[in-house]
């Protein structure tokens, strides 16, 4: 039997997969859903948004209000972490139809004393619901309905703003068609807004050619939290094999000595769940992490799903593994690049339970030894479902806990990471680098449905990336690319100190770090301030205290004139934090330009003044017209204006 309703919903925004994939928010953001809603006829209609958070059990109602062609909008905020239901409720209102035909009759000077029993009728089936004085009111107008003497006082109240309200507020739904319903999964804020900083803790030591503790890491934590980074990102911190262990600049044959890549995880020390004795204990990383959070900065640690061949796996679990008809098992590869020191999980082993599980454990030990963030190695090379079962399963004891997505592949496969929970996501930025290029792109992440799902992180460099532009590249271009990262998104990251201390020596022809610390030692001077160090410092500051800047999807290029200088306008949902930057995409020379406003957006005539003032200068200038002067200079290739009106 089909459904007698007379509404048609469809066309319903956010969604993703046809609901099969829930939308992210954080705490306290904005929902704002949109419908196609229909009806036969010309019957007055009415759509509802109804939404619940998973605790609750009665759905919450907000009316939509009509736009044009038969589109419908209405907005609900998200004020707990963890997932809400939202849906459409379309139905004939069929109160709300009759005053709309009665003041048309009465427009046209019919008499409508038949319509005005019918009014009286509907009223009468609310009286239930509304309150005391209302109730008074609709006795009222039901006695003046059928009353002949009071037509003139009736016809006017019929119609009247009051009445329109009460029905309004109290509509007798009939017929109700109902959406499927769609999810949205809510996190904390540091899923939308975080500042990375990336270190390897073995090269923390004081001490050339002596491995780094935890323990010396704490002398650095001030430095990071002076810099303004919120997130501290180890990499591996597992034992490291010992059989086909990598050497210096990734030989395949260690010397005595060589300390191997921090990936070739496992060795007779244990494996996923065990630390390397040379960072120290596991009290001693505990007593680091504490500390750090006293500083405000979060621990992240490095999730990677592969093994050393000396791995306990390999001979408690051989299943884990796909072994070859001689005995051996293929090393991972991704050609050219050759992994001799690390051994691939076979997902399709027959024991893939336990294997999950033990997944899950790992998971779960280090967030009850204080971890909340995760970046995962190349999760794109395991299961998509996996992924979307363990962090479902963490998710449902520990909805604190963020996980960051190292994935530079195909831009399917990295959405498909995003759409199975992955909180954030590595991008391209690392090698967008013209003015098309970066606005391309970012229009592909915030103007299309990726902005629903997928949040993404800029990093300038990181240990496998070296980018070409940054070869033998000039401060203003170290300085540029910090300024694009935090300013574009609002997730951003850098390897350091290599990115502050511009350490940029490639292996020619490679976008790889000469004498990659991947594979050993490095002895740096930590302390070491310049004048990228000093804007980094700055230009954290800056996004901690404009509200504009911690989010990504809210974005307007404009127009400069110049090719070497992209523009662009953001803002915080109530518009009481506006910014517009400006930075020069040439990192030799000085570039001139004219930026145009968006006085729409900014809600200013063509006769203001606006005054932008440059948060980094504190150099403040009045702007009087739609296109305005703008000079940048390689000392400084950048402006950050927030806009007074």
């Amino acid at each position: 039997m089909q459904n007698q309703s007379r509404i048609v919903i469809e066309n319903i925004a956010p969604q993703i997969n046809q609901g099969t994939v829930f939308i992210k928010r954080v705490v306290n953001e904005i929902v704002n859903v949109t419908a196609d809603v229909l009806v036969d006829g010309h019957d007055v209609l009415q759509a509802s948004l109804l939404y619940k958070h998973e605790s609750e059990k009665k759905w919450s109602e907000i009316r939509m209000q009509p736009t044009s062609n038969d589109g419908y909008i209405a907005s609900f905020q998200t004020t707990k972490q963890g997932f809400y239901a939202y849906k459409i409720e379309g139905w004939v209102d069929y109160a709300l139809n009759w005053q709309h035909g009665i003041g048309r009759k009465i427009d046209d000077h019919q008499h409508v004393s038949s319509e005005l029993l019918e009014g009286s009728e509907l009223i009468t089936a609310i009286l239930k619901k509304v309150n005391k004085d209302d109730k008074a009111y609709l006795t009222h107008l039901i006695k003046i309905f059928k009353t002949k003497d009071a037509y003139n006082e009736a016809i006017r109240e019929a119609t009247s703003e009051r009445l329109t309200h009460i029905l309004e507020s109290n509509p007798e739904k009939f017929l109700t068609q109902n959406s499927n319903e769609f999810a949205v999964y809510v996190d904390r804020l540091k899923a939308r807004f975080s500042t990375w900083y990336e270190f390897f803790p073995r090269s923390a030591s004081k001490t050339e050619g002596i491995h780094g503790t935890f323990n010396d890491c704490h002398r650095l934590l001030p430095r990071i939290a002076q810099m303004g980074f919120d997130t501290l990102y180890f990499p591996p911190i597992h034992p490291i094999g010992e059989v086909n262990r990598k050497g210096k600049n990734n030989t395949t044959v260690a010397q005595e000595g060589d300390v191997g890549s921090t990936w070739g995880i496992g060795s007779k020390h244990g494996g996923h769940k065990d630390i390397h004795p040379e960072l120290g204990s596991l009290d001693d990383f505990k007593n680091l992490v504490s500390e750090a959070k006293k500083q405000g900065i979060e621990v992240a640690m490095d999730y990677a799903l592969q093994a050393a061949p000396d791995h306990p796996w390999v001979k408690e679990h051989p299943d884990w593994f796909k072994w070859r008809p001689d005995g051996t098992v293929q090393y991972a590869e991704n050609p050219p690049k050759k992994y001799q020191d690390i051994l691939p999980i076979y997902w399709e082993t027959k024991d893939y339970k336990n294997l999950w599980q033990e997944c899950l454990d790992t998971f779960l030990y280090w967030i009850d030894c204080g971890i909340n963030v995760f970046r995962v190695d190349n999760p794109h090379t395991k299961p998509y479902y996996f992924w979307g079962w363990v962090i479902a399963e963490i998710k449902k004891q520990h909805p604190d806990v963020l996980f960051l997505a190292e994935a530079f592949t195909r831009p399917k496969v990295m959405q498909q990471l995003a759409k199975q929970g992955y909180t954030q996501s590595y991008t391209y930025f690392t090698w967008r680098d013209s003015k098309h290029e970066l606005i391309e792109y970012m229009n592909d992440l915030t103007k299309t449905n990726q902005r629903e799902y997928m949040r993404p992180n800029f990093w300038p460099n990181t240990p496998d990336i070296n980018p070409y532009h940054l070869q033998g590249a000039p401060e203003s271009k170290y300085l540029q690319r910090y300024a694009l990262a935090a300013t574009l998104s609002s997730n951003i990251g850098i390897y350091g100190p290599v990115f502050e201390q511009m350490i940029d020596t490639p292996i020619v022809g490679k976008e790889e770090y000469y004498m990659s610390e991947k594979f050993q030692l490095c002895n740096y001077d930590w302390f070491k301030e310049n004048k990228v160090t000093h804007l980094i410092s700055k230009i954290n500051q800056i996004r901690k205290e404009n509200e504009s800047y911690q989010q990504t999807n809210n974005i307007q290029f404009l127009e400069t004139g110049n090719e070497q200088i992209i523009a662009f306008y953001k803002w915080n949902d109530e518009r009481t934090n506006e910014t517009l930057t400006v930075i020069s995409l040439d990192a030799y020379h000085s570039q001139a330009g004219s930026v145009q406003l968006p006085l729409n957006e900014l809600r200013v005539s063509h006769e203001y003044k606006i005054e932008v003032v440059d948060l980094i200068t504190r150099n403040s200038y009045n702007w009087y017209n739609e296109w305005n002067y703008v000079e940048l200079h390689t000392t400084l290739p950048f402006h950050i204006f927030k806009i007074n009106k």
